[in-house]
């Protein structure tokens, strides 16, 4: 998708997303065969619900339509919500995983090097992160802090068996 196109259809779908308290995460356009895919991709702090999802596609679809974005070719809309696995990449993708297990791929300019960190996020703020790093063979929790600057790439980790704090507390 051209960087013009890409322009244009966030300028285009940012204020009907933001009008239903979301956030627009990504846009992406791709080719199957003939025709074309058109993925938006929206989030919020509370998550998202499929009725929203299926509210807002109708909503971006008519808009759509009443421009010429997307030319004259065929294409089909997809709006969803980031899969677990998505990587996190803004300040808002990390306050949402607090509390989640996550995988940081670490930069070599980092006070402790290059490398991989599994952590649970306790806290977020503008500078960095609060991390419990989960003991092995039986050690105990240990507590670590890293600078946003220190990350090259981090990834939710899914978690089949953890029990939620609700259940905990029941």
């Amino acid at each position: 998708m051209s960087t013009t196109q890409s322009d244009r259809l966030r300028g285009l779908l940012e204020p009907l997303v933001a009008a239903k308290g979301l956030d627009l995460e990504d846009i992406e356009m791709s080719r199957a065969g003939k025709r074309r895919m058109l993925r938006i991709i929206v989030d919020s702090d509370e998550g998202v619900e499929l009725d929203a999802c299926a509210e807002l596609s109708r909503e971006v679809s008519d808009k759509l339509d009443e421009t010429d974005v997307m030319g004259e070719d065929e294409y089909v809309l997809e709006v969803s919500s980031p899969g677990a696995d998505r990587p996190l990449t803004e300040h808002r993708h990390y306050v949402r995983a607090t509390g989640r297990l996550v995988k940081f791929q670490l930069s070599a300019e980092g006070d402790k090097g290059a490398g991989e960190l599994i952590a649970r996020i306790l806290g977020v703020d503008e500078e960095g992160l609060d991390l419990e790093v989960p003991g092995v063979k039986g050690r105990k929790a240990t507590a670590r802090r890293i600078a946003f600057t220190d990350i090259a790439k981090a990834r939710v980790e899914i978690e089949f068996n953890r029990k939620d704090k609700k259940e905990e507390e029941a």
